[in-house]
């Protein structure tokens, strides 16, 4: 995925599936180096990560 596709899932009131490694996230902000984002797993859990934008996968 790229950082422009990120910031249009950002702003879309849609829900928008994305997975990172087969696990579907939530998009929370794209990181001010545009390469990376904070995401965290769709569910209860709410523990954020870091991932490298180019890892995520529009479903």
């Amino acid at each position: 995925m790229n950082a422009n596709r990120v910031k249009q899932i950002l702003s879309s009131s849609a829900n928008i599936e994305v997975k990172y490694n087969g696990a579907s996230v939530w998009i929370d902000q794209l990181n001010e180096d545009g390469k990376t984002a904070t995401v965290h797993l769709r569910g209860p859990l709410e523990e954020r990560s870091n991932v490298d934008i180019g890892e995520l996968v529009e479903d």
